[in-house]
């Protein structure tokens, strides 16, 4: 079968009060990795010992840049190896739509690359619709990201397509140049709107395709809570079995 991760923003109804019920939930639905999105104050030992025990994967987490600064980036790193984790995903960041805020991302990007692959961490990029979409200054920031830092891109597929980007083009010119992490592989609708996989208007048969010739790495995300992240999360992941 192939193996699809879970972003576990996903089930945050559930992760937000119970962390391990969640991992439980993630593992009992058949999801084979899974992509965290805050740890809830929880040890990362702890965490590990509960993957080990459901037989889960970390495959990376998502993590602001303020956990990256000069202040805290060693305690940083030090979670992501206690708990076997080798790639840190920053989620965004919003105020990248100015040209101060642009900068900001590019300086911590350059500051901490470098020092995260010296501790074997690989850092990435997780973008929304506004990094594709024109500046009111006059730069493109995915552009940006991509030619003046090393950065590896987890492209959000669903909201590179709102953006009016073929996702399937931007995941092939990424690979190619061995820029390319992994994907999340998300439905939805037009204006931003997202749906469970399936349900939507999004390219996902074919990122799907596309991700399994290339051998990215597929994680889930499905945003709507509809009507819980569980009952979401199972209905995307009873999809994608159909088409296995």
């Amino acid at each position: 079968m192939t193996p699809y991760g879970l972003q576990l923003y996903s089930i945050r109804d559930l992760t937000e009060k119970d962390l391990e019920k969640g991992l439980e939930t993630a593992a009992a639905l058949g999801y084979a990795s899974v992509e965290f999105a805050g740890f809830f104050g929880r040890p990362a030992k702890e965490v590990r010992a509960t993957l080990e025990r459901l037989g889960l994967r970390a495959s990376g987490t998502h993590t602001g840049i303020e956990a990256l600064s000069p202040d805290r980036i060693a305690e940083t790193m030090e979670y992501h190896l206690a708990l076997g984790c080798r790639d840190l995903i920053i989620p965004g960041y919003p105020h990248a739509d100015t040209a101060e805020g642009l900068d900001e991302l590019l300086r911590t990007v350059e500051y901490a690359a470098p020092i995260l692959r010296g501790h074997g961490i690989r850092l990435g990029y997780h973008n929304h619709a506004f990094e594709f979409l024109p500046t009111s200054f006059g730069r493109d920031i995915f552009e940006e990201l991509h030619d003046k830092t090393d950065v590896c891109f987890e492209i959000d597929t669903f909201w590179a397509w709102e953006a009016g980007r073929d996702p399937v083009a931007l995941m092939r010119r990424l690979r190619a140049e061995g820029r390319l992490c992994a994907i999340h592989l998300k439905d939805g609708k037009r204006g931003g709107e997202g749906r469970s996989i399936g349900e939507g208007d999004a390219p996902c048969l074919a990122v799907r395709s596309a991700a399994l010739e290339l051998g990215v790495p597929m994680i889930v995300e499905s945003e709507g809570l509809d009507p819980t992240g569980p009952e979401e999360v199972e209905r995307c992941i009873r999809f994608l079995r159909a088409l296995d």
